[in-house]
């Protein structure tokens, strides 16, 4: 993948892979499976501009393991998209 470098509040995310098979056994085809919700933060950008053009860092960093809304978000590719820090529901620890 090219170097991206995300700006401001936004983060770049990779999208970690799901369980492609029920509690049964039953295994999902890619064609029937939603995309995953859970992912990691590869790059984060410099912080969010305040309305007194201070700048605020970032709660998340490179590494963490976000959740994250089902339509959040830009795709770069099929793993992954770029989202604003505030689309990013909770980190899972």
């Amino acid at each position: 993948m090219r170097k991206i470098k995300p700006l401001y509040d936004r983060v770049l995310v990779e999208r970690l892979e799901e369980n492609n098979r029920t509690a049964g056994g039953i295994v999902i085809p890619p064609s029937a499976q939603e995309k995953a919700q859970i992912g990691k933060v590869i790059a984060v950008g410099k912080g969010c501009i305040c309305d007194d053009g201070s700048v605020r860092a970032l709660i998340v960093k490179e590494g963490d393991k976000v959740f994250f809304g089902k339509y959040s978000g830009t795709e770069v590719d099929d793993n992954h998209l770029i989202i604003r820090e505030e689309e990013i529901l909770g980190i899972v620890e």
